[in-house]
């Protein structure tokens, strides 16, 4: 059936993959996720997205170490993260680019970044979306890691603060409680996002309330995810893994979710499920929900309010030979 332009409705199906990676193993973490990708294509999905920090895993160790006396310990297992980490001038994404580019799918993965130009050793919390065609559309940095994760990312600048095409439609992306920073938000909002992209590790119903919310302020749809992860979940060889998990404990519950421009829930949240969440979305549903309110256009009052962002690099040094 026709819409009333007379065109089809251009619906996307969407697979939300909460399930755990291989705690601090690059290569398994990637191979899992290689299954997962071929299984959501199965499915019909073209819109794939992981959660935040995935390869190779959210550091959740850092909430129960202890700043002083497990100092040796944090330091083994950051060495770890370190040798784990994701190069992207090495190439260290490129069997998840060929997957997608041989599915012809759009992928958002969260990873910690290896800054290998000038350090070789900061580490940042980055989401990466790959397009249909295996190309790295945009690497966004968390701009303010949360509390604790201080001790494991560096901050990021502007410089992937973007919304780019993609068969989906317009799609931006903001790290956990980065979504919280209002002009963060707003600085998507203003680039005509019709898919704002919220991988996490919050899966409390406050963040649930946070992205029904936010779908409503910016018009456009809203997917977010977290691992869902259990004790029994993290490797082996995992230092000192008994004194830091119990393996019957639930870490993290998942709690994936999408919700409709305007804020109703239209999947999830899919609670202790290691599964892949499924919808349907329609890009479109974003402009029509905007025609009421949209904040950075004519619901917005630039006579009053001035807003800028500075998308510079930040580099830590310039080189002038």
């Amino acid at each position: 059936m026709q819409s009333n332009q007379g065109e089809m409705p251009m619906a996307t199906k969407v697979a939300v993959i909460q399930k755990p990676p291989v705690l601090l193993h690059r290569q398994k973490t990637i191979a899992s996720m290689l299954d997962s990708i071929d299984e959501a294509v199965a499915e019909g999905a073209s819109l794939l997205v992981f959660p935040e920090a995935y390869i190779p895993g959210y550091p959740t160790w850092v909430w129960r170490l202890r700043p002083g006396g497990d100092m040796a310990l944090s330091a083994d297992i950051h060495a770890r993260l370190r040798q784990n980490a994701v190069d992207l001038a090495r190439g260290d994404l490129q069997p998840v680019q060929d997957a997608a580019a041989r599915h012809g799918v759009t992928i958002i993965v969260g990873v910690h970044e290896l800054e290998s130009r000038f350090s070789g050793t900061t580490l940042f919390n980055t989401v990466v979306v790959i397009g249909p065609e295996g190309e790295i559309l945009n690497r966004h940095r968390k701009l303010m890691p949360t509390n604790p994760e201080r001790m494991v990312w560096g901050i990021g600048d502007a410089t992937g603060l973007r919304v780019v095409d993609t068969p989906a439609g317009r799609l931006g992306t903001l790290l956990c409680w980065e979504a919280y920073m209002p002009l963060a938000r707003y600085a998507l909002y203003a680039q005509d996002i019709d898919i704002l992209i919220t991988p996490t590790w919050e899966c409390s119903d406050r963040w649930l309330a946070s992205m029904r919310h936010i779908s409503t302020e910016g018009g456009c749809w809203v997917i977010s995810t977290a691992t869902a992860l259990q004790g029994s979940d993290v490797p082996g060889d995992f230092p000192e893994r008994d004194k830091l998990f119990d393996p019957d404990e639930w870490i993290n519950d998942g709690n994936a979710v999408v919700v409709k421009p305007m804020g109703e829930v239209l999947a999830g949240p899919m609670h202790r499920e290691k599964s892949v969440l499924y919808a349907e979305i329609d890009k479109e549903e974003a402009s029509r929900a905007r025609r009421s309110l949209v904040v950075c256009g004519h619901y917005a009052r630039a006579d009053i309010f001035s807003f800028s962002v500075n998308r510079q690099p930040l580099d830590p040094v310039s080189f002038s030979d």
